[in-house]
């Protein structure tokens, strides 16, 4: 089954996710399919928090992959952002 998740990177007490397709059976930080785009909760007032490429999301969920929780949030935000 293919999903798409959070892969956890960055330094300690510095974290930084990068929004990964990529098959449930592999570890989080494994081999991954795809890079969508990425999550950064610590971006200061410059910095861009959240990318995530919408287009490729939806090819994948077309093909049968599942969103975590926390993916899933970030495709509504999107969605709101753009309309």
């Amino acid at each position: 089954m293919v999903t798409i998740r959070l892969a956890r990177g960055g330094s300690k007490k510095r974290p930084f996710y990068s929004i990964v397709v990529s098959d449930r059976k592999r570890q989080p930080r494994g081999r991954f399919i795809e890079r969508i785009g990425f999550f950064n909760p610590m971006a200061t007032a410059g910095e861009e928090t959240l990318r995530l490429d919408r287009e490729r999301a939806q090819y994948w969920i077309g093909h049968g992959a599942q969103p975590s929780e926390r993916v899933a949030t970030f495709l509504k935000q999107a969605d709101t952002k753009a309309a």
